[in-house]
């Protein structure tokens, strides 16, 4: 059994990141979990939310939004649609988002088509501010 994880995350516009990592934690669609070396191979979903990975002793975050996550023989691979590391977060956009969205939810019913849509946006912008406040930890 390996002391150590590869993690490779990949969204559909470039890989996020490589990298030889301790430990790993993910949002699942059905809550959260963490990777260890030696894990039982799976394949599951993520939700919008804060992944992050142990290199030593320091902790990265990221902001993910949908994907999958595959473990097999102690490699990590994330599919996500997006992935931002803390440091590359705007969090000043996050914070125009957040407003956007929680404008446009006044205005729409749990029943209008864009209900959904808006939601995600507003999860998707939280998460982001989250994640933004751990530059640095």
């Amino acid at each position: 059994m390996a002391d150590k994880l590869k993690l490779e995350m990949v969204t559909p516009y470039k890989k996020v990141l490589s990298a030889e990592v301790d430990e790993v934690t993910a949002p699942g669609a059905i809550g959260e979990f963490g990777i260890l070396p030696g894990h039982t191979p799976m394949l599951t979903t993520l939700k919008i939310g804060e992944m992050t990975y142990r290199q030593g002793g320091q902790t990265f975050h990221v902001a993910v939004n949908w994907g999958y996550v595959e473990v097999e023989e102690d490699k990590v691979t994330v599919l996500v649609e997006t992935a931002e590391p803390a440091d590359e977060i705007d969090l000043e956009r996050a914070k125009a988002a957040l407003g956007r969205a929680e404008e446009a939810l006044k205005e729409l019913s749990p029943e209008d088509k864009d209900f959904k849509i808006m939601q995600a946006a507003l999860d998707r912008a939280l998460i982001r501010i989250q994640v933004a406040s751990r530059k640095g930890r």
